[in-house]
């Protein structure tokens, strides 16, 4: 085959990582550019923090530039398309729906779960500043946000396992069993506290045994929310 035509694998782009001399290769979007001659990328590295001998398709998204810079340097070859393991498991019609949109395999999950955790966050907030503030206002937003939370919260319940099969082939890790178990209660927690708020509008008004006891609750949401915030992030992003 020709050299400039050359398909290579993975494998054999991460072996032109501009430190074993055997050329420095980046990939776009199935195409396989030579960067060696290129001053932005001395040693094989861009901006220190992009090694080459890696495909840079997502990568190039959060760039302050766009794939230009690259289409202007010599292209040797072409990606050949990596099978992703897990998709051994997923059926053939998701398989081809995830072609035509792709942000329906990584994405429905890491959107909904913000509505929830924001939320959550703001329920206790808003009880605090009816409390310094008295304005009952204040008190019925918390309430009304209490109430978006319960619906997001299923929501982002639904998309969590589905992207856990998908992405993370049903592997019970012990990150996945500590967010399932603190979902679980965070959920219970948040149905507790709609319906004590929604049998007794005024337990706020005075910070006697029950009023304490429910400020405690909502003030309770933010800290299970920041526990699960962790646990998801470490799975993206490896600490």
């Amino acid at each position: 085959m020709d050299k400039e035509m050359r398909v290579f694998r993975l494998d054999e782009l991460r072996e032109h990582d501009g430190r074993s001399g055997s050329g420095t290769y980046v990939a776009h979007q199935g195409r396989v550019y030579d960067v060696s001659g290129s001053k932005m990328w001395p040693q094989g590295k861009h901006m220190k923090r992009h090694q080459a001998g890696a495909d840079l398709t997502e990568d190039i998204k959060g760039a302050p530039h766009g794939p230009e810079v690259l289409e202007r340097l010599p292209r040797v070859g072409t990606l050949a398309p990596e099978r992703d393991p897990m998709d051994e498991n997923v059926p053939a019609f998701l398989l081809k729906l995830f072609e035509k949109v792709p942000m329906l395999r990584r994405h429905p999950h890491p959107m909904t779960v913000h509505f929830p955790l924001a939320f959550c966050m703001v329920v206790p907030l808003f009880n605090v500043l009816f409390l310094f503030a008295g304005d009952a206002s204040f008190e019925v937003t918390a309430f009304y946000m209490l109430a978006l939370c319960l619906p997001a919260a299923a929501v982002a319940m639904t998309t969590g396992p589905y992207t856990w099969w998908l992405n993370y082939g049903a592997v019970l890790s012990r990150n996945i069993r500590i967010k399932m178990a603190v979902s679980a209660l965070l959920f219970v927690l948040l149905a507790a506290g709609f319906v004590w708020r929604l049998a007794q509008p005024e337990v706020l008004h005075t910070l006697n045994g029950p009023g304490a006891a429910y400020l405690l609750l909502t003030c309770s949401y933010p800290v299970w929310v920041s526990i699960l915030g962790w646990f998801g992030a470490e799975m993206t992003f490896p600490s």
